[in-house]
């Protein structure tokens, strides 16, 4: 009998093979966009497969990610093919073509960004209203273009075509059903070949997968960090909540002791009087006085940092303030050899608050630098304006030669009853810090070439108002 089995065609076993080398690279793609959340690590490996010397589609690709604010398109990487040594497949079944990703080490990653050509690319930065036409079209019309030569849409002036030495290409956008992400960009400068409908399908393909998996991370980054803020908000309130009932607790102890602490000191006092100086008497006396005054002088930190501040708002001049506290202070400090260099431009420096508490923040802060140097130092104070957090603002820094203060202690400072210092309350700094946080500013603090330098940004009453004058 006549043999009646057809046999296929080389072509059509040929097309068989290549329909499953593309269904196989698209799934490998797909499992490899899922394997991360990292944006950094996606954008390389997006690029690292469609540059890679086995999947043999393009020579050099750039990723753009699109500012809808400012509507440009900033660069963020460029990968060439060697440049892409590193990418290995992970996981893969050798009886399962459909199986395993694509995975990058940091070296790899580290090299690729180092390269001149992604520098090139992360310094540029096109503006969709006045740069390449190109490039506009596949943002505006949100397809994708192949040219095989530049020129043939007057862009011969262009500064992107030009940058990179780019006659035939094919740029795609990387979009969601709603929002434009960016857009890809390939070539094949060293091989001079041109991009095939084959490779332009694959790349559709692979970029609408690109797309949904940049902006997906983008949202997985954006509920973390949503997340982290409830967090820190919930710890906040559960302090808040902790500070409050030791605060009326102490408020009530403080209370019930001041009172006796006063008559003990009152009695001391003329006990001490009726004793002559110099005796063991009299300086047991006089200890009882001096640490029944540390202990008053505690007990008024105390209830002071645990009532509910009341602030009466009004406009005060912080320059007026400040001088008032130097002042007041002056004495103190000649008396311990400290050197007072105060820079203070001329003119008022209008805030919002409350007088009274922001002249408690200066004398607070006097005395804490006052304690760090002890004697024969330098305290200086200065008066500035800076942007902060998008208000025109007023710093007032006093910067001390006490030598500052350790790195693992620095950032407990503010922490209620924490001192380093043998006699202090730890209180004082932590109702500086309130004040402040009370009155919308920031307390700042760091480490100067000899001391600490601590700084009560705070925003200016209107922007109207003048800036200070030197």
């Amino acid at each position: 009998m006549p043999d009646t089995t057809t046999k296929e065609s080389p072509a059509t076993v040929s097309e068989g093979l290549q329909a499953q080398k593309d269904l196989q690279l698209f799934y490998l793609f797909s499992t490899t966009l899922l394997s991360t959340m990292q944006l950094n690590k996606l954008l390389h490996l997006i690029l690292s497969t469609l540059v890679c010397e086995e999947n043999g589609l393009f020579c050099r690709a750039m990723l753009f990610l699109y500012n809808q604010k400012t509507n440009t398109l900033q660069g963020m990487l460029g990968i060439c093919r060697k440049g892409t040594d590193g990418l290995q497949l992970v996981g893969a079944d050798p009886a399962n073509p459909l199986s395993g990703y694509w995975d990058l080490d940091e070296d790899t990653m580290a090299s690729q960004r180092q390269s001149d050509f992604c520098t090139t690319v992360r310094g540029t930065r096109i503006d969709l209203a006045e740069g390449c036409q190109i490039v506009s079209h596949v943002v505006n019309e949100r397809r994708l273009y192949r040219i095989e030569d530049a020129q043939c849409l007057k862009c011969q002036e262009c500064d992107f075509i030009s940058r990179f030495a780019i006659n035939s290409f094919a740029a795609v956008p990387l979009a969601t059903r709603n929002n434009l992400v960016g857009i890809i960009i390939v070539d094949n400068p060293f091989k001079h070949q041109p991009i095939t409908d084959q490779q332009l399908q694959i790349l559709q393909l692979l970029a609408n997968q690109a797309g949904m998996a940049i902006e997906n991370t983008r949202l997985y980054r954006d509920i973390e960090e949503a997340h982290a803020e409830l967090r820190d908000a919930r710890q906040r309130l559960i302090h808040g909540a902790h500070l409050a009932a030791i605060g009326e607790m102490a408020a009530s102890i403080s209370h019930e002791l001041k009172t006796p602490l006063i008559t003990i000191g009152g009695f001391a006092a003329r006990l001490g009087r009726m004793l002559p100086e110099n005796t063991s008497q009299r300086h047991c006396l006089d200890t009882i006085i001096s640490e029944s005054h540390r202990l008053e002088r505690l007990l008024g930190d105390i209830l002071t940092f645990s009532r509910k501040p009341t602030i009466c708002y009004q406009e005060c001049d912080l320059t007026e303030i400040v001088r008032s506290c130097l002042t007041d202070y002056s004495l103190a400090l000649e008396e311990r050899n400290i050197t007072l260099k105060v820079a203070i431009p001329e003119g008022p420096c209008i805030v919002l608050g409350d007088s009274s508490q922001l002249k408690q923040v200066c004398i607070n802060l006097i005395v804490n630098a006052q304690d760090a140097i002890s004697r024969d130092g330098s305290l200086k104070v200065m008066l500035s304006t800076a942007e902060e957090r998008g208000k025109s603002c007023v710093v007032v820094s006093f910067a001390d030669s006490g030598g500052g203060i350790p790195e693992d202690v620095i950032s407990k400072i503010f922490t209620p009853f924490f001192t380093t210092k043998r006699h202090g309350t730890g209180l004082g700094l932590a109702i500086v810090n309130r004040i402040i946080q009370n009155h919308d500013g920031m307390l700042k603090v760091h480490n100067v070439a000899d001391g600490a330098e601590f700084q009560v940004v705070l925003p200016l009453a209107s922007v109207n108002q003048s800036p200070l004058k030197n």
